[in-house]
């Protein structure tokens, strides 16, 4: 009866893998060429053990004298060793190469003693061979499976590397030529035609086209570029051609760095990784020592102690059977494996993290704190209202424009932009900038000032206070009070949803550090929800408030900042974890920090925080369930009680269902 039930499961596995093969192989992401010739072993492999097992071994018994007696039985073991060739050469010639590196204790060590063990017991007893082939066999079929889980994890971080350009085209002589990008100096002029990547960061000077950034930001809309916009390197023109000033080279550029950042990721391992390496150096010597126990010290008491015969066939194949139940492949595997699916599932949603580590401690996170420009806050300042205009305000906007129009400062750039006209300069003399407080100049003939209330005081003209929040530029027109222009820093779209999204991911308390006035800090954080706020801070102010913050969680809790500017570098260092907006933020922040959001988005920090907790979730279940299972087949093992086929399912079974487990990291999108 037992040997129709294992018929009757490997004609299920083959019928599974030659389905598992056709399926695979129409889709995208298949199969490898080594894993389609382990497919092919294991069809083969299945195949021949089931006819092996369908042929009564009388039919090999009536050859025997044929040459000489025992012709059929030695016939019947040629056949089933020629099988377990096909299904375990590999794994015998690994083990073999570990024992000559002197790295003896692996799951390949343990499988090869096992299974050779339980031949050579098959031959002594003249009994089934089935078992060791069907250990060898289920063990490949689990490590096959495994090697197709991580290989759809490295494709899901590896679709990144499709960023990296492989040429960067110079015109030269109105020709195209494709160049090396390492070769292309700063301020050269590249061309990328529709369909091609941008090769190196830059500044569009002729063309416009829509920009496919869904491979850095995980957003499927295109975005639209002209001439003036800056364009980082691994996005893809989809519809005009672009000629780009090169503003970096090509070892500072975003795809670069994107790409360092993922290479690099998987050397920086979490506690749970550090603890099963340490673990399975321990646990896979012990447990062989433990088998050579189990087979010799049994049948030495039966002898010396007990006074009878030893069972040495019985005790040995109880240690075999614990050798198959021990191999540590579930927790070796599925842990990395998890972490590992989970950066792949980030990095879908344009969430970058630079190592397992910090996904584990981006879980234990509780307290986020944000500095304003650029994070929360656009950083690009926008005209938001005109109080108190004693004119058109159209005419009093372009009064201001064209008064600022010799400054750089953000201000001015601003008044600029929301004039919308191109500027005349021959309109505008006798420009005097005065620090602190505004300029003056004559616009077509008419004495303007535009700056801030000291100004006004200093050229005695009576002016009217904001209520609002924000940068006034209060106006004068031939020394008469004209009105003014509020101008703000504009809040990120989904700010305030980020801030009540990491609220109900469970962060205790959110916190906002910025060098901005009290009245505009104040009024920011209250329109957002934000818990606490600390203005007009230094960059050395910032550090000293993290560092409090972090007194106060007493490493309880884990404490996040998210920033984007230069000056945020020393604090994204200094916190726990810290998290850098990617697409417009500095270089040097992005270096600092542990993560980096691909698109600016703060709303993609509660799912980074949820992405990292599904993952530690995961990671405990298969540490759990694999020790649990482990532990009580080995018990179960010694005792006598356990065969070779729950030892199957101690070591493969439990992989498989850990392995699948953990590939559950890499679905995050709803999240």
């Amino acid at each position: 009866m037992q040997e129709l039930i294992v018929s009757l499961l490997l004609l299920a596995v083959i019928v599974a893998a030659a389905a598992s093969l056709i399926w695979i192989g129409r889709r995208k992401d298949g199969m490898t060429g080594k894993q389609k010739t382990m497919m092919l072993r294991i069809l083969i492999a299945s195949a021949v053990l089931l006819c092996l097992q369908l042929i009564p071994a009388e039919m090999f018994s009536r050859l025997d004298g044929v040459w000489f007696p025992s012709v059929g039985r030695w016939l019947r073991f040629v056949c089933y060793l020629a099988d377990y060739l096909i299904i375990g050469y590999d794994i015998l010639k690994k083990a073999a190469k570990g024992i000559r590196n002197r790295r003896v204790f692996d799951e390949n060590f343990l499988m090869a003693v096992a299974t050779v063990g339980a031949m050579a017991l098959a031959i002594y007893e003249n009994g089934e061979y089935l078992e060791a082939i069907a250990v060898m066999l289920f063990y490949q079929i689990g490590e096959w499976f495994q090697g197709y889980a991580v290989g759809k994890s490295r494709r899901n971080i590896g679709s990144l590397m499709d960023i990296r350009p492989d040429y960067a085209n110079v015109e030269h002589d109105g020709k195209l030529t494709q160049v090396d990008p390492d070769e292309v100096e700063i301020g050269s002029i590249i061309v990328v035609q529709p369909g091609e990547k941008v090769p190196i960061d830059g500044v569009i000077v002729e063309g416009s086209s829509s920009l496919n950034t869904s491979a850095l930001t995980g957003e499927s809309l295109p975005r639209e570029a002209a001439v003036g916009d800056e364009v980082i390197s691994g996005c893809i023109s989809m519809t005009g051609v672009l000629k780009i000033r090169t503003t970096k080279e090509f070892g500072e550029s975003t795809v670069s760095k994107i790409l360092d950042l993922v290479e690099n990721a998987s050397s920086r391992k979490s506690k749970s990784e550090d603890f099963i390496s340490k673990f399975a150096k321990v646990y896979t010597p012990a447990v062989c020592y433990g088998a050579l126990a189990l087979a010799v010290i049994p049948p030495l008491v039966q002898i010396f102690l007990i006074g009878v015969p030893a069972d040495w066939g019985a005790w040995l194949y109880r240690a075999l059977t614990f050798l198959v139940i021990s191999c540590p492949c579930a927790l070796v595997i599925s842990i990395p494996l998890s972490f590992f699916a989970g950066i792949g599932g980030a990095s879908q949603e344009g969430v970058l993290v630079k190592g397992s580590n910090y996904l584990e401690i981006l879980s234990q996170t509780k307290y986020v704190v944000f500095d304003k420009t650029g994070t929360l806050t656009k950083g690009a300042f926008e005209v938001e209202a005109i109080h108190h205009a004693a004119m058109e305000e159209g005419k009093l906007l372009e009064y201001a424009a064209l008064a600022e129009s010799a400054s750089s400062h953000p201000i001015s750039k601003s008044l600029r932009q929301a004039y919308g006209k191109e500027i005349d300069r021959s309109r505008v003399t006798d420009i005097q900038e005065i620090s602190g407080n505004g300029v003056t100049a004559m616009v077509d003939g008419v004495a303007v000032a535009a700056g801030n209330d000291k100004l006004m005081r200093q050229l005695n003209i009576p002016h009217r206070d904001c209520h609002q929040t924000g940068t006034i530029i209060h106006m004068a027109i031939d020394g008469a009070y004209a009105g003014h222009i509020v101008i703000a820093d504009v809040v990120k779209p989904h700010a305030k949803e980020a801030v009540s999204a990491l609220k109900r991911a469970g962060v205790e308390q959110t916190v906002m550090l910025t060098g901005d006035t009290k009245r505009v800090a104040e009024q920011v954080a209250a329109n957002l929800g934000i818990d606490e706020v600390y203005s007009e801070l230094l960059p050395a102010d910032k550090v000293e408030k993290v560092e409090k913050l972090l007194e106060r969680s007493s490493g309880r809790a884990k404490l996040a900042f998210v920033g984007d500017g230069i000056n945020d570098a020393p604090v994204l260092s200094r916190a726990d974890i810290g998290i850098a907006m990617g697409a417009m933020g500095s270089d040097a922040a992005i270096e600092a920090a542990d993560i980096v959001l691909m698109d600016d988005d703060p709303l993609k920090i509660a799912k980074a925080i949820k992405i990292s907790r599904k993952c530690l979730g995961i990671v405990y279940q298969n540490i759990v369930f694999a020790l649990a299972v482990k532990f009580a087949c080995l018990a179960l093992g010694a005792a006598g009680i356990a065969n070779m086929y729950l030892a199957i399912f101690a070591d493969v079974g439990v992989m498989v269902l850990a392995v699948l487990n953990a590939i559950r990291c890499l679905f995050v999108k709803n999240l």
